[in-house]
């Protein structure tokens, strides 16, 4: 086998690996035990420091060469996956090119990506200037991961590569704010059979949605690029009922808002808060305002010579861990190998890209590093 071919071995073996821990928000244990199987593929490498961190039970690992606090390119992943109730699911196969199975795109396979450059780079060039940094809770909005790491523990980069966003040839420049939010309506509970002795807080919940969705809209058939705009999806509706004849006296909802600049957290939650009845709870889960990630020209230039592909600059309608590091102007690099139907149990991404997306950051990290 040639280099790329041994590489696309390497890649796929510790990609399917990793896909076969259900490392899921419901799974503490085995989100600890990938941690553990990432931590011996890395602690052969002499003269780096591994230093494990956990916030609210979530981990991070970050890895660094002895000496070096603020690396010049920093390798940035999640090894946190939506959950699938089919175990199976969790295997991964190879098919027609593709890694196919949950995890694959989002984002194991860029992680086995990271993974060989940092071994790579620390055993032809010990000391180099490249750190990698694995966190657990992205899918849930990062809160103890990336934001903990680089607010509260300190961590620092002159610049980070984040292959979960973007594609092979598009790279993001800029994403959406995140506002998730529950709701809560409360009614008086009674019987089904007399429902005029009750206020059903289902139906009270329904009705305030509705004009909440109201104030968002869009068309599902315009192109993405015609979608920077604010929209709102109601992703669950609950009660603690478990009668089917009994009308409930409680109903909560989950809701995802995306928003570009110039709108702001502030200024969304008092819209939302006007256009709801007062008696509606609102609990804010995920907030985060818009971002520009400035990514470094010269990436870009790499990416349309190793890529044979004009760059595109994109901005993203979805979110990621980037917002927590390009606060202080700090340039983050998000794009990665082709991928798709993310989240879903046929999620998947291709080889050939991921040994594109590799020599793509090799040839970057070497020339940031080596000036």
């Amino acid at each position: 086998m040639n280099e790329d071919e041994q590489l696309a071995a390497r890649l796929t073996a510790l990609t399917r690996d990793l896909m076969m821990i259900r490392s899921t928000d419901l799974h503490p244990d085995e989100r600890q035990r990938c941690f553990q199987f990432i931590e011996n593929h890395l602690e052969a490498i002499p003269d780096i420091r591994i230093e494990s961190y956990e916030s609210n039970g979530f981990q991070s690992l970050v890895a660094m060469p002895e000496g070096v606090a603020c690396p010049d390119v920093l390798l940035v992943g999640h090894i946190d996956v939506i959950e699938h109730s089919d175990v199976s699911r969790y295997q991964g196969r190879v098919e027609e090119g593709r890694i196919v199975g949950p995890g694959a795109g989002d984002m194991k396979g860029a992680d086995a990506i990271m993974i060989e450059l940092f071994r790579q780079f620390q055993r032809d060039e010990p000391g180099c200037s490249v750190g990698i940094a694995l966190t657990s809770d992205e899918e849930i909005g990062g809160e103890n991961g990336v934001r903990y790491l680089f607010e509260e523990v300190g961590l620092e980069c002159r610049r980070a590569i984040i292959p979960d966003g973007g594609s092979l040839n598009e790279v993001t420049t800029d994403e959406k704010g995140i506002l998730h939010l529950k709701l809560t309506v409360r009614g008086k509970p009674g019987h089904a059979a007399r429902p005029w002795l009750a206020h059903n807080a289902v139906e009270k919940l329904v009705g305030e949605l509705g004009n909440l969705r109201s104030k968002f809209q869009y068309s599902p058939q315009a192109e993405p690029t015609e979608h920077w705009i604010a929209t709102c999806a109601v992703t669950k509706i609950s009660t603690p009922n478990e009668a089917v004849n009994r009308v409930p006296g409680e109903a909560e909802a989950l809701i995802d808002i995306r928003f570009p600049p110039p709108q702001t957290v502030a200024g969304l939650l008092a819209d939302i808060r006007n256009v709801l009845s007062e008696d509606v709870e609102i609990d804010p889960i995920v907030c985060a305002e818009p971002t520009h990630l400035a990514p470094d020209p010269l990436f870009c230039e790499i990416t349309e010579e190793i890529a044979g592909e004009e760059v595109s600059l994109i901005k993203s309608s979805g979110g990621s861990d980037a917002r927590f590091i390009c606060r202080d102007g700090t340039p983050v690099m998000l794009s990665r190998p082709r991928v798709g139907s993310l989240h879903a149990a046929n999620e998947w991404i291709e080889i050939e890209s991921m040994i594109t997306y590799y020599r793509i950051c090799e040839r970057y990290i070497r020339a940031v590093t080596s000036r």
